[in-house]
């Protein structure tokens, strides 16, 4: 069993998400920096898509009631257990009784902490995230929440992973969208001309975007369409917003691009103030 002793700005479950759901309107979800997920349960053993726990900005702290073995991995904080330092991205041994806590990152937005066994919430529609757009999940941690874990018994060995290193500022690679043909001509030129500011009006649904303004070739109303993570919206006003984990199934703004799912990670660890680059 897990307590949380604090959550920190935000914390919450996440697993991989609930794919296939969006034709009955549900997001997938999941884990905002997948690839930092999935590290983390394999470094405990874990099959991939265990439940973790995703931090925002570190800042929590847990009790673990017994002995667990756990992997911290994403946004680099600094990490601590019962009191004395640890490296993250590498498997650490927790004894019964022991806090871990969680400091706010150098760089980056988003730690994961996994747990040998998985955090075992209740799955809701096949999956244990909490999605903050419809609602569906546990709710974001809390102070005194408790959190159990599943069992150890036959998973895999715990070994060495690698960790990867993204560049600062990030490139993220964009393909032209479905309606790239509703913007001026030049207007993909003009996304990866110049960086762009990451807003702080941003969370798991999308980051927000200040830069060069795209302007559009075509001004009439486009129908909703379904929309995939990755996918860079362009409201009226010409800055284009990232979707991220809980985007809505979709929207009625033209996308001009979508970034290579390889490159979604590094996206949701973009944070307000920071600077992007995109390329073609």
């Amino acid at each position: 069993m897990i307590e949380v002793v604090r959550p920190g700005p935000l914390a919450t479950v996440q697993d991989l998400g609930r794919p296939g759901l969006a034709h009955l309107g549900v997001p997938r979800s999941g884990a905002a920096d997948e690839r930092a997920l999935r590290l983390a349960n394999r470094l405990v053993g874990n099959p991939e898509g265990a439940a973790g726990i995703e931090f925002t900005l570190g800042g929590g702290a847990l009790r673990f009631a017994g002995p667990a073995w756990i992997a911290v991995t994403g946004a680099p904080v600094p990490l601590s257990v019962g009191g004395r330092g640890h490296g993250i991205n590498a498997p650490c041994h927790i004894a019964p009784g022991a806090v871990v806590e969680l400091g706010a990152p150098s760089t980056g937005l988003r730690s994961y902490l996994a747990v040998r066994g998985g955090v075992d919430a209740e799955a809701v529609l096949g999956s244990r995230s909490t999605d903050l757009l419809s609602g569906l999940g546990p709710a974001p941690l809390a102070s005194g929440d408790r959190l159990p874990v599943g069992p150890a018994e036959g998973l895999g060995d715990i070994l060495v992973d690698v960790a990867p290193v993204a560049p600062d500022p990030p490139v993220l690679r964009v393909l032209p969208g479905p309606r790239h043909d509703w913007f001026a001509d030049g207007a993909l030129a003009v996304l990866t001309s110049a960086p762009y500011e990451v807003t702080a009006d941003g969370n798991r649904v999308g980051v927000r975007l200040s830069g060069p303004r795209l302007e559009r070739a075509r001004t009439g109303e486009l129908g909703s369409e379904g929309m995939v993570t990755g996918a860079l919206q362009v409201p009226p006003s010409g800055q284009p917003i990232i979707f991220l984990a809980d985007h809505p199934t979709t929207g009625g703004y033209p996308v001009i691009g979508v970034l290579h799912s390889a490159d979604v990670p590094a996206a949701a660890q973009l944070r307000p103030g920071g600077r992007i680059r995109f390329r073609v």
